[in-house]
């Protein structure tokens, strides 16, 4: 299991990836908050505007790393030939 994780946080050069432990902690940081939002009181409550900016950082931290796993394979194969 722990060579699992370590796995899903590395990059394809094998060092931990800032932008997939950043959106992992977001993702999981928002799933906490909207899972206890739901035993709170309406008044205690996080903003909209927190929410919304949490989840587009997720968002974009997890496919910047989408987009970093194919180009770097287009540029090892340009150089293999």
């Amino acid at each position: 299991m722990k060579n699992f994780i370590k796995q899903i946080l590395q990059d394809e050069t094998g060092s931990v990836s800032s932008k997939r432990v950043c959106g992992l902690i977001c993702t999981i940081m928002l799933c906490a908050t909207l899972f206890a939002n739901q035993f709170t009181p309406e008044h205690i409550k996080p903003s909209d505007v927190l929410v919304e900016c949490v989840t587009a950082l997720a968002f974009g931290c997890l496919g910047l790393t989408t987009i970093d796993k194919f180009s770097l394979k287009s540029k090892s194969t340009d150089e293999k030939e």
